[in-house]
């Protein structure tokens, strides 16, 4: 162990955490039981108010009532959540003195709750605190959260198996969050008929994010060249960079997607294919909530939070929105067909798992390669032809650009170092597709 890690010395060691995981069709009855084995009075429901009339809340308050777990439900979560819509959670959380947590939904509901549940924990904290640097102080977590039980109803995020809770904030026109190990969620129910109630879109978009968690990770700067090397454990952040755990549960998600998303976008009672696709999520959550993502993540943020009047079909909101997983895949060919200097050799095994035949391959052709077998995944599930295509045009780009300067957290996790210029001719090169 260094003893005292000089400023630029890499990391030497990694980390693996996650939360616990529950799987099985149907697995969402047993949650009143968990909740009184866990000794919990007083819980805490999120929701949004979409699902808050679906069969997976249903599933939930069933559970409670059965149990007699008293419960108070907060629906008032915001799709792709704001600081504002972070603070009015919070402040509920506050009120109710809560001693557990149930988060049911999406990475939106998931999210909202780690945050009310951290600044529960930690009333004199100010909201900046814990939130990413350079936009926050990034503070480590010390104070001990109550429990929270996460039950995803999209097959996208993750979010039941990471310390990373997402958000706009406004002021700045960009995304940002929280990253802690602490802020994970103690249990993560996966029942994979919750996805039977999932819209096409909704499916291809979250399917879109777990693609991007297995390939960012996988290529993502491996974590002993990451610096500086923390002085405490403590400070050890959760996204580290690749390294020898998260890069099985990274190919194995790229797999699963390979084999199940197009049939999970197509037929909605392929059970078989939605049950994967939401083990997929969870794999590729473990893989990306260790290793990190990079720049196909770090960019979408400005572009879903610079937002015009773009609605994507299928989702019921009553204000402009690009979907996560959207904003994240539509930069991923000209992204990787960029990192691949760094490591051909995984953005080419990576593209034979989506299906490039590779067998006449050069290796220095690795990212076109990668990049041509995205452009024709998407172009086969009839993803909107790039950014153009969602409301911007070349003079958006600057704006776009300094969205992303912030998102160090992420980018710096990128195999190949990135210059304005760079981050520019990316988001030039996504304007369109095919």
């Amino acid at each position: 162990v260094p003893e005292q890690p000089t400023l630029g010395s890499t990391d030497y060691a990694f980390e693996m955490a996650i939360s616990n995981i529950r799987y099985g069709e149907g697995v969402t009855k047993e949650i009143g039981m968990d909740l009184q084995n866990l000794g919990a009075r007083r819980i805490c429901l999120m929701t949004d108010k979409n699902l808050s009339k679906l069969p997976p809340v249903n599933a939930v308050l069933n559970s409670l009532a059965k149990y007699g777990i008293n419960f108070q439900i907060y629906d008032n979560v915001r799709v792709e959540p704001t600081d504002q819509s972070f603070l009015d959670a919070i402040q509920f959380a506050k009120k109710g003195e809560f001693d557990a947590y149930v988060a049911v939904g999406g990475g939106s509901v998931i999210d909202t709750c780690k945050a009310a549940n951290l600044y529960a924990a930690s009333p004199s904290s100010e909201f900046l605190d814990y939130v990413n640097a350079p936009i926050g102080k990034g503070k480590p977590v010390t104070v001990p959260l109550k429990p929270l039980i996460a039950v995803p109803t999209t097959s996208g995020t993750g979010s039941e198996t990471t310390g990373v809770a997402i958000f706009d904030f406004k002021e700045l026109k960009v995304k940002t969050g929280i990253a802690s190990r602490a802020i994970k969620p103690t249990l993560g129910i996966i029942d994979p008929l919750h996805t039977l109630s999932m819209p096409e879109r909704i499916v291809a978009n979250s399917g879109f994010d777990v693609l991007c968690h297995a390939l960012e990770s996988y290529t993502a700067l491996p974590y002993h060249q990451r610096s500086p090397c923390p002085s405490n454990p403590i400070e050890r952040p959760a996204y580290q960079g690749s390294n020898p755990v998260s890069d099985v549960w990274a190919l194995h998600a790229l797999r699963i997607v390979a084999k199940y998303l197009k049939r999970a976008i197509r037929n909605p009672e392929d059970r078989e294919a939605r049950a994967n696709m939401h083990l997929a999520s969870a794999f590729a959550g473990i893989g990306f909530g260790n290793a990190g993502v990079h720049l196909c993540h770090g960019m979408s943020y400005p572009i879903s939070g610079l937002v015009k009047t773009y609605k994507p079909k299928d989702y019921n909101v009553d204000h402009s929105l690009v979907p996560h997983g959207l904003s994240v895949v539509l930069t991923s060919p000209a992204v990787f067909a960029f990192t691949a200097q760094i490591h051909p050799e995984r953005h080419l095994e990576a593209a034979e798992i989506l299906g490039a035949d590779i067998r006449t391959a050069r290796i220095k052709d690795a990212g076109l390669i990668l990049a041509d077998t995205l452009r024709k995944f998407l172009f086969d599930l009839n993803v909107d032809d790039g950014l153009a295509a969602i409301g911007y045009s070349k003079a958006d780009i600057p704006a776009l650009v300094k969205g992303t300067l912030p998102q160090e957290r992420v980018t710096k996790l990128s195999p190949r170092p990135q210059t304005e210029e760079d981050l520019s001719a990316l988001f030039e090169a996504s304007m369109k597709l095919y």
